[in-house]
């Protein structure tokens, strides 16, 4: 019973957070400082319950309740500190933007708990029904938090596109469900799983039919091609914290959940092998081509993400589902992470008023001025292109070692080669930084605490590094 409960802590306290936010945000004597100061301290606090909880293997809690609806173990463990870390980081980042920046509400801490409570709920969903309904917790508050400045014309293009296309990918979700249910009778991963290995997948047209509507749904999220158009323009147009949360909290449960979908049956994994092969490949290359041709920083950040989620689809060819341990993907989610929040803080405190700083000429010169800060965000730049000794590096060299061991050599070496190209335009910043002369003088108003989550996150950058993992 105490282990059970100390399973699903993590997600009460999310919850239980979101609700008090949501209470909180009704008072008008809570000021803007006093609310972000409470929205972090409770991500800090639900951190460290995350961190304390010991899953002991394999845990089902509340069976009798839950009737095997949540699966906790290591994999759902490490991704959950992931997801709460990027919401702690992204609600730091959201203090210091708006400072300088219009458009804040007091539910905005709010409806960030309540996404990372539907992510949570996600990683550990062990059928179809309540992983949909996390899916939709964690939709509709990401929705919000695009475009609640309805003064905004960029904000609201941006939740149009994002509402549309997400609407036909929880569509694609459902109908796969629906087909799940009729070849399996059940919509219990262990279930479809056992109907599987009796009576085999591809024998089954209502089960391949489901799973692949499931895992377009799926692929959609993760912004992996040929379902990557709305990433660029979503990103852009989001506010800057909320869009380093997407990139990373998202992308996490995102890939957690497929992940655990795919390993289900090892002949459902073998049946998609081949298809997430060249989607990983044209995922990769598709990214690095519309990477390469940008000139603001958040539509290149977007697009390296799809360079990323290439990389990601490469671990998933490669798992072994009788020995999945999730090792190499949730370290690439980690190193990812640490580099892809610690450069959209420091965007968020040096971006400026209505970020006017937003393109590559904007930073030029930045190492006379601020050298700290340049510095930082070269760290998360090189952690991204997979230079060492950054924990992108050994993510990267995880993520191509893992897939020389499962025998897919020509894919490794297409994923060595686009790690070269992307290279191009990481450099270009650190380039524009330190051999540019500056234009201006960077100025920023207001505590802010992001100087402190970009050292914090530089850090992890070699930290992660260290930790080793077995393939």
């Amino acid at each position: 019973m105490m282990l059970d409960l100390m399973v699903i802590l993590p997600l009460v306290v999310v919850g239980a957070g979101a609700i008090l936010m949501m209470l909180l945000a009704a008072f008008d004597s809570l000021d803007k400082e006093r609310t972000s100061i409470v929205g972090i301290g409770l991500f800090a606090f639900a951190f460290i319950v995350q961190l304390a909880v010991t899953t002991g293997g394999t845990v089902t809690p509340f069976n009798d309740v839950f009737n095997g609806m949540l699966v906790a173990n290591s994999f759902t463990k490490v991704a959950g500190l992931i997801i709460i870390a990027g919401g702690f980081f992204s609600s730091v980042a959201a203090q210091t933007y708006y400072v300088q920046n219009k458009g804040y509400v007091p539910e905005f801490y709010s409806l960030m708990m309540f996404a990372v409570c539907g992510m949570l709920l996600l990683t550990m969903a062990a059928e179809l029904i309540t992983l949909f309904i996390a899916l939709e917790i964690m939709s509709l508050a990401i929705y919000t938090l695009v475009g609640y400045d309805r003064k905004s014309i960029a904000r609201s293009e941006a939740t149009l596109k994002y509402l549309m296309l997400g609407a036909f990918a929880g569509a694609f979700f459902i109908m796969g469900t629906v087909l799940i249910f009729a070849g399996a009778k059940s919509t219990s991963f262990a279930v479809v799983g056992a109907v599987i290995a009796e009576t085999g997948f591809l024998s089954n047209p209502a089960l391949v039919g489901g799973a692949f509507l499931i895992v377009a749904a799926f692929l959609f999220k993760a912004a992996a091609f040929p379902f990557h158009a709305w990433v660029v323009d979503v990103y852009d147009g989001a506010p800057l914290p909320v869009t380093g949360f997407m990139a990373t909290a998202v992308k996490t449960a995102v890939f957690a959940v497929l992940a655990n979908f795919l390993i289900i049956n090892g002949e459902l994994q073998a049946s998609w092998v081949t298809y997430l092969f060249y989607i990983s490949v044209f995922t990769m290359f598709a990214g690095n081509l519309i990477a390469i041709g940008q000139d603001n920083l958040k539509r290149m950040l977007a697009a390296s993400g799809i360079v990323h989620t290439g990389y990601l689809l490469i671990a998933l060819v490669a798992i072994n589902t009788e020995t999945f341990n999730g090792g190499v993907i949730l370290f690439y989610l980690a190193a990812y992470a640490a580099s892809t929040l610690g450069i959209f803080v420091a965007l968020s405190y040096l971006g400026g008023d209505e970020e006017q700083r937003i393109s590559f000429d904007d930073f030029n010169g930045l190492a006379k001025v601020r050298p700290y800060s340049a510095a930082a965000i070269s760290i998360f730049l090189l952690s991204m292109a997979g230079i060492p000794p950054t924990a992108g590096f050994m993510g990267k060299f995880y993520i191509i070692a893992s897939a020389f061991q499962a025998g897919y050599v020509v894919l490794a070496i297409l994923a060595i080669a686009s790690s070269v190209l992307s290279m191009w335009y990481y450099l270009r910043l650190i380039i524009a930084m330190y051999f540019k002369e500056p234009e201006e003088a960077f100025e920023t108003s207001g505590i802010t605490f992001a100087p402190v989550g970009t050292v914090i996150l530089a850090f992890c950058v070699f930290a992660i590094s260290f930790y080793p993992v077995v393939l």
